[in-house]
């Protein structure tokens, strides 16, 4: 698969694309990456994200231009069923993490993680060096750090020769840093992951297999903190239904049709 058949793969949907390939096509897409030695900053794309691109055109224009948007949550499957996007499986970050390390340890590729309280991604570190005896990181660092760190941060990190990256920041925050600091780097593939890290350190419990298989877990994540969880997922979910709808009234107008 060349970029034209990524181009071919990629539609326009709400104020985005989505990459409308599997976890195994993904897959071999981040091998050439690696092969190349491309910069590349990779995103998914839920109903939470397309919502904060309504609003932050930064966020958007970052989104837009990464050559490979996968689709995270059951929302945009269902999102693209209603608007004639042919997507035909989720991609979620979660698992694409997951599958990513496991071809690390086989490919002999180097990993980075970066992100989350120290105790957390100290604790993933030694989670994956137990499960992966072959598994090669070539560093790791807490998400706590000031202005004045960056430059450093950058700098260890460019030197490490890790081929992956995975940042483990909420929205918009890794969005934007990972978009400042791409080209300095020098690691090919550089991958966004939320809150993945505090899942795999037990912190965080992720939904049954039923509730995934469903589309449900982003109303896992709610029950477990209503409080914090309401505005994203209740309101939120009103809100990205409402754009699914309006979208679909002028797709035609808006997109051209499907590319």
């Amino acid at each position: 698969m060349g970029t034209e058949y990524m181009e071919r793969k990629r539609y326009p949907i709400l104020n985005t694309y989505v990459n409308a390939i599997s976890m195994e096509e993904t897959l071999r897409e981040i091998e050439k990456i690696i092969q190349k030695r491309i910069p590349t900053q990779h995103v998914v794309i839920n109903a939470s994200k397309v919502n904060l691109m309504e609003k932050d055109s930064k966020l958007r224009m970052i989104v837009n231009k990464c050559p490979l948007i996968n689709a995270d949550g059951a929302s945009i499957v269902w999102a693209a069923k209603k608007l004639g996007v042919p997507l035909r499986e989720r991609v979620t970050g979660i698992d694409l993490f997951s599958q990513l390390v496991a071809l690390s340890e086989r490919k002999g590729y180097k990993i980075y993680l970066f992100g989350a309280k120290e105790e957390v991604v100290t604790k993933v570190k030694k989670i994956f060096e137990e499960k992966y005896p072959r598994l090669q990181i070539a560093g790791y660092r807490n998400g706590y750090f000031t202005k004045d760190d960056e430059l450093e941060i950058v700098k260890n990190m460019s030197e490490s020769g890790a081929d992956i990256m995975f940042v483990a920041f909420s929205s918009p925050k890794k969005e934007y840093w990972v978009n400042q600091y791409i080209h300095q780097l020098n690691i090919p593939f550089v991958m966004g992951v939320g809150g993945s890290f505090d899942v795999v350190a037990g912190v965080t419990d992720r939904a049954p297999k039923w509730m995934q298989n469903h589309g449900l877990e982003w109303f896992y994540r709610f029950i477990q903190e209503p409080r914090r969880m309401w505005k994203r997922y209740i309101i939120g979910n009103i809100k990205f239904i409402h754009l699914t709808y309006k979208t679909k009234r002028n797709y035609t107008k808006i997109s051209g049709g499907i590319k």
